[in-house]
């Protein structure tokens, strides 16, 4: 473990919690809890949502470094605004909800909800502001400055805009249907995060009458960034946004009327599903019925052009039930996010991250069966340093292998296009055993994960929906293969695989996780035991070596919390560095404080939101809280506890957050191997803690500072770290 620095003394800690980044990467202090309110004794805990967006903060503060290559720092603009979506689409839907139906969450007053509501509309908008300000600031005069112009009209040569108006004729025109309100045609319905525009008119229409708004939803089939052929822009790197051609080309939609005002507008819905437990006999069936009606929900935020008549604004948030507080006015495209099928269509590798390809472990170099490979000795597999391919073909081998009988799977995110899950077809086809348990309640992947479960089925595998009410989040594969021991007797022997996170093909090449590869007895047999409580609702037998939530997980946690504190009193070792995605369970979050105050040396490693405050003098002074962002999305959970030496290591799917302990089926396992538990800790977590270029601090008042280099330091990013060990590995091979 590297050394600790010296804390800060109060002062210096103040200082550091509020410097900003140019865009303002501290949450402004008017959005925050004061730190001297208290429940029970301890100060209330940061904002779960202010959190949030401090993250998407951090994200931000990427999109400003100028040694990000470019086209990332685009893209990272693009990511908080995929964040921010899906911010409103669940987190500020439960406080509307909360609010709407006058009933608030425990432990909070409808007065508290409507404070923190007000705290959180007044971040999200200054948010929204620096992310416009900086892509028109700074990212796209540096793209124009590289030959890679995204054109408005106005910027438009006469040969682009004769262009453009073809192209509208010909691909555009015939898809827009405008709709003149009046009481025949009342206000549209309008799909969550659509494309519209508003329209105000002068003068009267065909028939005589004098309606003077009108409403046009942009085609959802046609691409929203469009390339300009080269020999019109005399480049090939030219760009229009769908939007810029329709506003430009309005008028051309109502022909003897007058352009009055008009603006481009998207609202965001509430997008979680409700299914009645009680009412529900089929959850696909009634799940298939809610995700037509998802694109409907109630609507939470309204964004328009920044230059939107304010008469357009205020009918439209009359429209969606709205109040300005939940207006947003955008210096550009109301939909950032679409802005990353222009990266996709730029070849300037100069302006992108530099290609890698992901190695393999030590263990599998040279190892044509990786069954074989994982009898000898179990095998680590470091995300996407590592590649995935080996857990492909964990499952490819089980597929085409006679001996292997049995398969055993839990699919949460997968996608649409998925090896893995097609070698499970596969295997399914050829008369294997294959039992696979769907979480169907996968945000915003219930429709693929719909498809998979009934492409199984229709192969004869057993599909499994996990427990109802309750998330299968875990992450788990079991092969069970006949073999013959020493003495010639046949005997089914498991292999299991075993990982922090999902398996998905896209998001193993950009979210670092850590997978294990094992035939350990009792961690298979455990393995095995979690299988069949999610598929028959025994009860579980007393788990030999993993933890599983909802049941056990949450008590052990704390247990090894306060075995750490005894450690410190005791005057043996006793430290905590665990590394997860959100920290938010209040009584693990007590038990880390009363730690604390017993002399354990916590590090936190927090990617997103963290709603304990870390160094309150008395409280949490030996607690520190890092977040570490860069390329890749820090995805691993990682525990260890010193215990007296003994550096007890686990790997999980699960954050300490109430979800995943009470309301998920989660599992965190052992890594007992020591070669193994000793690349955890340096990969996964001293690398961390060690990082001065991608890492930020957490201050008792709930800011968050950039970490930078001492005077005369090498700058030290932990992923920058891990893909030269990664390229030092294929130069020694």
């Amino acid at each position: 473990m590297p050394p600790r620095e010296p804390r800060a003394d109060g002062a210096a800690r103040r200082r550091r919690a509020s410097a900003t980044t140019r865009s303002g990467a501290a949450a402004p202090r008017a959005a925050r809890a004061p730190l001297a309110s208290t429940r029970g004794g301890v100060p209330a805990p940061i904002n779960r949502e202010l959190s949030l967006l401090d993250f998407n903060r951090r994200v931000l503060a990427l999109a400003e470094r100028d040694d990000v290559p470019l086209l990332e720092r685009l893209r990272f603009l693009c990511i908080v605004g995929s964040n921010m979506d899906e911010f409103f689409e669940i987190r500020v839907a439960g406080l509307r909800g909360a609010l709407r139906s006058r009933i608030p969450p425990p432990g909070l007053t409808l007065h508290e909800v409507r404070a923190d509501y007000a705290r959180i509309a007044e971040a999200a908008h200054a948010l929204v502001a620096d992310q416009y300000r900086l892509l028109n600031g700074e990212v796209l005069p540096a793209l124009a400055a590289r030959g890679i112009r995204l054109l408005r009209d106005c910027d438009r040569t006469p040969a682009e805009r004769a262009w453009i108006s073809a192209f509208f004729e010909r691909e555009v025109r015939p898809l827009l249907t405008p709709i003149g309100l009046d009481p025949a045609h009342p206000f549209p319905q309008i799909g969550n995060k659509t494309l519209n525009f508003v329209v105000e008119l002068a003068g009267r229409d065909a028939f005589g009458r004098d309606t003077t708004i009108a409403i046009v939803k942009a085609p959802r089939v046609l691409p929203r960034v469009i390339k300009l052929p080269s020999d019109v822009a005399g480049d090939d790197s030219s760009f229009f946004l769908l939007s810029s051609a329709i506003q430009a080309h309005l008028a051309l939609l109502f022909p003897g009327r007058r352009l009055v005002g008009y603006s481009q507008f998207r609202v965001t819905r509430d997008a979680d599903l409700w299914i009645d437990e009680e009412e529900v006999k089929n959850l696909r069936q009634a799940l298939t019925g809610e995700l037509r009606t998802r694109q409907f929900g109630a609507p939470l935020r309204l964004e328009v052009a920044a230059d939107c008549p304010p008469r357009l604004a205020q009918f439209l948030l009359a429209q969606f039930e709205l109040s300005e507080q939940d207006l947003y006015r955008c210096e550009g495209p109301v939909n950032l996010m679409r802005l990353a099928s222009l990266i996709d269509q730029v070849d300037d590798d100069e302006l992108k991250y530099t290609a890698f390809v992901p190695g393999l472990p030590a263990r599998l170099r040279g190892e044509p069966d990786v069954l074989a490979a994982v009898r000898r000795r179990d095998v680590l597999l470091h995300h996407p340093y590592e590649s995935f391919e080996p857990v492909v073909e964990f499952i490819r081998c089980a597929a085409t292998d006679p001996d292997v009988v049995a398969i055993k799977q839990s699919v949460y995110r997968t996608g649409a296009n998925s090896a893995l899950m097609e070698a499970l077809i596969a295997a399914a086809r050829a008369g294997k055993e294959v039992t696979v348990v769907v979480e169907l309640m996968a945000r915003f992947d219930e429709e693929a994960n719909i498809n998979w479960a009934e492409r199984l089925e229709q192969e004869g595998a057993q599909v499994v929906y996990g427990v109802f009410g309750l998330k299968t989040h875990a992450k788990l594969a079991l092969l069970l293969r006949r073999e013959r021991d020493r003495s010639g007797r046949s005997r089914l022997v498991p292999y299991a695989h075993l990982g922090t996170g999902n398996y998905h093909p896209r998001t193993t090449r950009l979210y670092s996780d850590f997978g294990l590869l094992t035939t350990d007895p009792e961690i298979c047999a455990d393995v095995n035991e979690v299988f069949l409580h999610i598929t028959s609702y025994a009860r579980a037998s007393r788990m030999n070596r993993l933890l599983l939530a909802p049941f056990t997980m949450h008590r052990r946690v704390i247990e090894m919390i306060r075995r750490e504190a005894r450690h410190a009193q005791q005057g043996k070792p006793a430290r905590i560095v665990a590394k997860m995605n959100a920290l938010a369970e209040e009584q693990v979050i007590r038990a880390l404080y009363a730690a604390s105050q017993a002399g354990v040396a916590i590090d936190l490693l927090v990617r997103g939101a963290c709603t304990l405050r870390p160094g309150v003098p008395g409280l949490s002074d030996n607690i520190r809280v890092r977040s570490v962002l860069g390329r890749f999305l820090e995805h691993h959970r990682v525990w260890l506890f010193e215990n007296d030496g003994a550096k007890d290591v686990w790997l999980s799917s699960a954050d300490w957050m109430g979800r995943n302990l009470f309301r998920r089926i989660e599992v965190a396992f052992p890594v007992l191997d020591p070669a193994l538990k000793t690349r955890v800790i340096d990969e996964g977590l001293d690398a961390c803690l060690a990082d001065n270029c991608d890492a930020w601090e957490l201050a008792a008042d709930g800011t968050w500072s950039h970490v930078k280099p001492r005077r005369g330091a090498r700058r030290r990013s932990a992923q920058r770290l891990l893909l030269e060990r990664l390229r030092e590995k294929a130069r020694d091979d």
